[in-house]
């Protein structure tokens, strides 16, 4: 008789289940990145790009400690390579995501799939070999953090090529934005650390000079190791699946609490960071 009652109630609110909150919400959040993704893609393409075509190689080091390194060909080629495909990524993620161009243009949807999953790999086995030869700004718990983040890359792109291989559509959309957000993982990494600057007014939790600290060690981990943005995306696939009310409802708060920090990260990586050295 329990069972008979809670499944009638499941029925009812599947029955009376409204998914728009959870779509604008999801939909917002989506908007937002994107805007800061192409954004952060036009500061690497005329910082980064720019100068490697040119020959400004030390233009590098004006963002990138140790980024060039006279008489390191393989170094300075591991590093060129990163950045220049790192225009890929935030560029061309969004791109793969928004239905209508998957839709309308399934032939440049399958190619720019193809060139993202490799370009992705290579990237972050470039930024894993970066980290652990040439050294870069951070501590120890921060290098550890976004070499885990490489690791999921790499998995989350096998299994992106693999489901879309087999034709599982429905899981190769869910692996690819997976794998989108882990790829944006760097691009949260600024975000975050700029909402947390302009809120708090001041480099409260961490060192600007070291860049390390209790702060910066907890943002690493939940960008990188423990990503949020993976456990928000699998709250929204579940939400979706369960068709509750009452989750849809938290989810979508959840989301657009994230979107606010989003709107306000991107705002300050812009003019704090992006602009100024352009």
């Amino acid at each position: 008789m329990q069972k008979h009652l809670t499944s009638t109630q499941n029925l009812s609110e599947k029955a009376n289940y409204n998914p728009k909150l959870l779509d604008f919400s999801a939909k917002l959040w989506f908007i937002i990145t994107t805007i800061g993704q192409w954004l952060f893609g036009v500061y690497i393409i005329l910082v980064y790009q720019v100068s490697t075509f040119t020959g400004n190689f030390e233009k590098w080091n004006t963002v990138l400690p140790k980024g060039y390194v006279p008489n390191d060909f393989r170094g300075n080629l591991i590093v060129g390579i990163h950045v220049v495909l790192a225009a890929i990524i935030v560029i061309g993620g969004p791109l793969q995501i928004i239905p209508k161009i998957r839709e309308q243009f399934p032939t440049f949807h399958r190619w720019l799939g193809r060139v993202y999953v490799i370009t992705a790999i290579i990237v972050s086995l470039a930024g894993l070999i970066m980290v652990w030869t040439r050294g870069t700004v951070g501590d120890l718990t921060q290098h550890v953090n976004i070499s885990i983040q490489s690791v999921y890359i790499v998995i989350f792109a096998v299994f992106t090529i693999k489901s879309a291989r087999e034709k599982y559509f429905t899981k190769h959309k869910m692996w690819a934005l997976r794998l989108f957000m882990v790829c944006s993982g760097v691009w949260f990494f600024r975000v975050g650390l700029m909402a947390w600057l302009i809120i708090n007014q001041a480099p409260v939790g961490f060192n600007p000079k070291t860049f390390s600290g209790p702060f910066l060690s907890v943002l690493s981990t939940v960008v990188y190791s423990i990503p949020v943005s993976l456990i928000l995306l699998e709250m929204y696939f579940y939400a979706k699946k369960a068709q509750n009310q009452r989750l849809s409802y938290l989810t979508s708060i959840i989301i657009l609490l994230f979107t606010i920090i989003t709107a306000i990260g991107v705002f300050g990586a812009t003019m704090g960071l992006w602009l100024p050295r352009i």
